[in-house]
């Protein structure tokens, strides 16, 4: 997770070398990006989030890319009740987007994105509907059963956000 950054000294290097062991055991990596509050305040978000794709990717071959999932998940929402509004998480998306493909060419595309900063029931489908967001990261609406089923979007919607990013 993105606090992790702020509260484990969790350096995109060491999510580095922890996502080569993962992809090197065929296990798929959810790689954390986002920005603190103070970063996001000062407009750095793109710069955070860029440096953190990059040094996060590199030296990761474009074929093991494909099996890495990306959650852009800012610090400033985790747990605070604030999230970012889907035009913000839109832009961030389809900016991640953009520099995994500067940094593994096409298999970018096969790269899932999702967004993750209190997702809730009465968000999710807004954010889901975006075309640069390819699911939600869910912490803690996942942890009451009724909040967790209401997020449930249903069988034709899921195919139909699975199919956004191809």
């Amino acid at each position: 997770h993105s606090e992790r950054r702020t509260y484990d000294n969790e350096t995109s290097e060491k999510c580095n070398a922890k996502m080569k062991v993962l992809l090197d055991n065929d296990m798929t990596p959810v790689y954390c990006v986002g920005e603190t509050l103070e970063q996001f305040e000062a407009g750095d978000t793109r710069k955070v989030v860029a440096e953190q794709v990059r040094k996060g990717l590199e030296g990761i071959d474009a074929e093991k890319a494909k099996k890495i999932v990306v959650a852009y998940e800012p610090i400033w929402s985790i747990g605070t009740g604030k999230n970012a509004s889907t035009e913000i998480a839109e832009d961030v998306c389809k900016y991640i987007r953009k520099i995994l493909r500067e940094c593994v060419g096409a298999s970018a595309n096969r790269i899932r994105i999702l967004y993750g900063g209190s997702v809730k029931p009465e968000n999710i489908k807004a954010y889901l509907s975006c075309p640069n967001v390819d699911g939600a990261l869910v912490g803690g609406a996942s942890l009451k059963v009724e909040s967790f089923k209401q997020l449930n979007i249903g069988e034709s919607d899921t195919e139909k956000y699975l199919n956004n990013s191809e």
